[in-house]
């Protein structure tokens, strides 16, 4: 989930590296061929979960099984997104761009055209590993190609193609799947990555590589414990999330009586809720960055617990989906402000570690939710699952918060002694 990653592109960006060039007007429409991108990646993440039982069906596999293609993806992201980010470093940005993308359209190409489980789970690997890498170089470009003032909006347009991609591209590749069969999503994905290569070859300025504080002082920012502590936040609280929402699709249908095809617009709510909660979210970050976490962690938990009741009824289930989207994303701005915040200094590293964080929150939530429903507790079980993992989390941040009020005083203490 790398919603957050704006704020490490402006630490980028004003560190020098960053290069603004005259406003052009090819511009806006470079902007646009990296949203294009974005919108592949996000759907391509997140559209096997409205899948799972047409996949399962093919490959002859269990559900739980099927769901270990998103723990697969996002433990492809863990890997990719700070090593891709490191091997990346002294390349030109626009060649990275496009390698990326190309690595990205093999693996869906590879997942369309998968003759067994097996290779369908090595394309999803492949597609994951762009994921981080891209947003975080994709963030950069993006600041680079409009004044430093309209930064933030230039970062925001691109990544409008990920929160377009759950409210539109998932419902979508859904739908699409479960009438033309599931290839019929991945073939669609491909051909959209091969629009966003095309867009960022023809339409995107060449860059400059990174000339960033080296490997080594991003490095040294791992040994305060408050990274630490912020990044399992992230996981943690992901984890909640991606334990329920891997088997929304069969939880709908098996335990709340919905036809498959309902799947699709129980996600379009998902979406919206997700657009709200992240809107809300970087708001409330702003303000009060700690009590924010606090409280919507502790929401995250009430409303899985609450869904393992709810997703008996129609309407219940559907009201709670959309809570639950807004709560889940709603932790997105906040949790990579934490970790911004305790990582100063190596923006760019700490980013792609906070992609990884999240997308192992991802896998774990996966695979844990998927055990439940393994040893005949029912596809509602995962919801308990997410609902623990979520209060994990809230107690991680709690730790951290009164390690901020312990260490306040000496802080204050050192100062006065030193005037």
């Amino acid at each position: 989930m790398p919603a957050a990653l704006p704020a490490a592109a402006r630490g980028a960006s004003g560190s020098g590296t960053t290069t603004h060039p005259n406003p052009g007007t090819k511009r806006p429409v470079a902007l646009l061929a990296l949203a294009i991108g974005a919108f592949g990646i996000g759907t391509t993440e997140f559209v096997i979960m409205g899948l799972l039982p047409e996949v399962a069906t093919d490959f002859g596999v269990s559900i739980p099984s099927a769901g270990l293609l998103i723990s697969g993806y996002a433990l492809g992201v863990v890997v990719g997104a700070p090593l891709l980010t490191a091997i990346g470093s002294k390349v030109s940005r626009k060649t990275v761009l496009v390698a990326l993308m190309g690595v990205f359209i093999a693996g869906n190409l590879l997942s369309a055209i998968a003759p067994t489980y097996d290779v369908l789970m090595t394309g999803r690997i492949v597609a994951a590993l762009s994921h981080g890498a891209f947003f975080g170089v994709g963030s950069v470009v993006a600041a680079s190609l409009v004044p430093k003032a309209k930064e933030a909006s230039a970062i925001a347009l691109m990544f409008t193609g990920l929160t377009v991609a759950n409210v539109f591209g998932v419902p979508g590749g859904t739908a699409l799947g479960q009438q033309l069969g599931w290839r019929s999503t991945f073939w669609a994905v491909t051909a959209l990555g091969v629009f966003g290569l095309l867009g960022i070859i023809f339409l995107v300025p060449r860059q400059n590589s990174s000339e960033g504080p080296g490997l080594r002082s991003e490095l040294a920012v791992f040994k305060s414990l408050q990274v630490w502590l912020a990044l399992a936040m992230t996981a943690l609280g992901f984890a909640g999330v991606f334990a329920s929402f891997t088997y929304i699709a069969p939880m709908m249908t098996e335990v709340a009586g919905f036809s498959a095809g309902a799947v699709t617009w129980l996600l379009v709510l998902f979406g919206g809720g997700l657009v709200i909660g992240n809107l809300l979210g970087g708001r409330a970050a702003d303000r009060c960055l700690m009590p924010s976490l606090y409280v919507i962690l502790a929401l995250l938990a009430v409303v899985l617990a609450a869904f393992v009741f709810t997703a008996h009824g129609r309407v219940s289930s559907a009201v709670t989906i959309a809570v639950f989207g807004a709560a889940g994303f709603a932790t997105v701005a906040p949790l990579q402000k934490r970790v911004m915040d305790k990582a100063m200094g190596a923006p760019a590293l700490a980013s792609a570690a906070n992609i990884a964080a999240f997308n192992l929150g991802n896998a774990v939530g996966a695979y844990l939710g998927g055990l439940t429903i393994e040893h005949g507790l029912g596809y509602t079980a995962p919801n308990w699952v997410g609902a623990a993992l979520a209060a994990s989390g809230l107690t991680v941040a709690v730790i951290s918060g009164l390690l901020d009020r312990r260490r306040t005083p000496v802080v204050e203490r050192s100062a006065l002694t030193t005037v």
